[in-house]
């Protein structure tokens, strides 16, 4: 499993524009091949502050996840809401296996 956690500051005046906009990415995401999670997260105490931990069965189905119309409308839709530049990591996903 390929896993990708990206870490997003938001500035406060965006925050439910850049919820908006990644719910829908993220429902369709989530029917891309490949996809076994898409989440949206949200900090409890820091509500400018998310996470999106995205999670495909391999590097291969990520980097199609890149190519999507609705990545490409997310990301230039949210793109003036960034506090700073997202920050994007890599994991292998060791458990759970397919």
């Amino acid at each position: 499993m390929y896993v990708t956690i990206v870490n997003v500051s938001v500035s406060a005046e965006y925050v439910d524009e850049f919820i908006a906009a990644s719910l829908i990415n993220h429902k369709a995401s989530v029917r891309e091949p490949g996809n076994r999670r898409f989440d949206v997260l949200q900090n409890a105490i820091e509500p400018t502050k998310f996470v999106l931990y995205e999670a495909y069965d391999s590097e291969a189905d990520a980097k199609a996840h890149k190519d999507t119309d609705h990545y490409a409308t997310w990301r230039e839709t949210v793109a003036h809401m960034m506090a700073e530049p997202r920050q994007s990591v890599t994991y292998a996903g060791l458990a759970p296996q397919a």
